[in-house]
């Protein structure tokens, strides 16, 4: 289950970044599309269907591809603001509690971003929040209102007006899980619907008579949605286009094998194509760790699951030494890097691609999972190399500012003009020249 490779043999498997377009639909995902479309059709045109239905069609057709896709036939897209109220009095009092200490963190550690205008010799920028926001938290096998304060709580600090979340309908009912209607209490959302997937992106995009149209779609998704805003971009702003989740370990000898094969399960349970990679000079501890794989994943809820990703994309890969397991990481851009080292912190300058580094035993992921403060939607598919975490300036926009006095815009303008004649637009030639100093 936990391979050990050399470095050679792991650059030609699992550091070997693909395509966004070299997925492989599986066949029991072909047969479903088949069934909902009545013919064999690829992820990308079914998006392209749906994403053309709901611009069309509106609240009905969503309500049709929920009806068709999640088996949930919807009355209402909305989800109450009573029904948000009472599902905050609804979970357990340590539930709500840890979501609370959860949002604080996440909003004091954005809050210290700086978001500063700035005016220098006549120039300068203007920082304005966006008007209106969506977010997508996805359903899935499990509820994640973690992942809807890590994308609403940033956006509420950069003074966004309007954060609408959409969240796939619950089977029985259409009931959303109220432990994600209490987060959107605590992160403050204006209005919660219960639609998912590519029809979710739709709506937020072109806007439906019910779900109004954003500036901009935040958070993670599965395949559908990740299409499906791949495909709206240019419409409608996104945050990016997240792939598996991925943590790669950098650790040496004088790591816990125990502690290293725990963060790596905990990666690993995500998702079948998640990838937990162990990066280490040490081939004694990766021997150790893969005893301590094995010995902890029988114990775990979703051993299947973390199979399938360690034999996949995950096991541990041996290199000559730690600045070689730096080249590695850079060249792999992680979403997530852990170091486990000696002096960890004296190692981050070599540190060129990571979405977010946690630094020593105690700094390990699954807290910036949830509470560290940094949000958790971060870069992956190797994106990381020029792409950052969610953060308060994806909330914001810039406008330049110019506003030149007399004297400088008369010293400029011949400037101007004589770039303008070498471009030949002698429109934007004679509006300088009509500016230029007097002779």
């Amino acid at each position: 289950m936990f391979t050990i490779y050399s470095l050679a043999d792991a650059q030609a498997s699992i550091l070997k970044r693909q395509p966004p377009d070299a997925y492989e639909v599986p066949p029991a995902m072909q047969e479903r599309l088949t069934a909902l479309f009545g013919e064999p059709i690829g992820p990308d045109e079914a998006v392209r269907r749906i994403l053309k239905s709901v611009r069309e069609g509106g609240d009905a057709a969503i309500k049709d591809w929920t009806q068709r896709i999640d088996g949930v036939s919807l009355d209402s897209l909305v989800v109450p603001e009573e029904e948000i109220r009472a599902a905050a009095k609804a979970v357990s009092p340590d539930i709500y509690h840890a979501l609370q200490l959860a949002a604080q963190r996440i909003h004091d550690f954005h809050r210290l971003q700086p978001l500063k205008k700035w005016v220098e010799q006549g120039v300068g920028q203007l920082i304005r929040p966006l008007a209106r926001v969506g977010v997508y938290v996805p359903g899935g096998s499990a509820p994640l209102p973690s992942s809807l304060l890590m994308s609403a709580i940033p956006a509420r600090v950069a003074d966004v007006k309007e954060i609408i979340v959409c969240t796939p309908p619950g089977r029985e009912g259409g009931k959303v899980p109220d432990v994600i209607l209490a987060a959107a209490a605590i992160a403050g959302v204006t209005k919660l619907y219960r639609v998912g997937g590519a029809q979710a992106v739709a709506a937020m995009t072109y806007g439906t008579e019910t779900i109004p149209r954003v500036d901009k779609i935040v958070g993670p998704g599965n395949l559908f949605v990740t299409l499906a805003k791949r495909q709206v971009f240019g419409m409608v702003g996104i945050d990016g286009l997240p792939g598996p989740t991925e943590t790669m370990i950098i650790a040496d000898d004088t790591a816990n094998p125990a502690l290293v094969a725990a963060d790596l399960l905990a990666q690993a349970e995500h998702d079948i194509l998640a990838a937990a990679i162990l990066v280490t000079p040490s081939r004694t501890l990766a021997e150790q760790v893969g005893v301590e794989i094995e010995k902890q994943t029988a114990s775990l809820s979703r051993a299947d699951i973390i199979r399938q990703s360690l034999a996949g994309q995950g096991g541990a890969v041996i290199v000559e030494n730690l600045p070689q397991a730096f080249e590695v990481t850079n060249a792999y851009a992680p979403e997530h890097l852990c170091l486990l080292i000696k002096d960890a912190r004296e190692w981050t300058g070599y540190v060129q691609n990571a979405g977010g580094i946690f630094i020593g035993e105690q700094s390990f992921e699954v807290l910036g999972d949830y509470i560290a403060g940094p949000s958790h939607v971060m870069p992956t598919t190797g994106t990381a190399r020029f792409a950052s975490p969610l953060n308060v300036w994806d909330f914001v926009k810039i406008t330049s500012l110019v506003h030149l006095d007399a004297e400088l815009s008369a010293e400029l303008s011949p400037i101007a003009a004589k770039l303008a004649h070498v471009e030949g637009l002698t429109a934007h030639a004679a509006s300088a020249e009509a500016r230029s100093k007097k002779e």
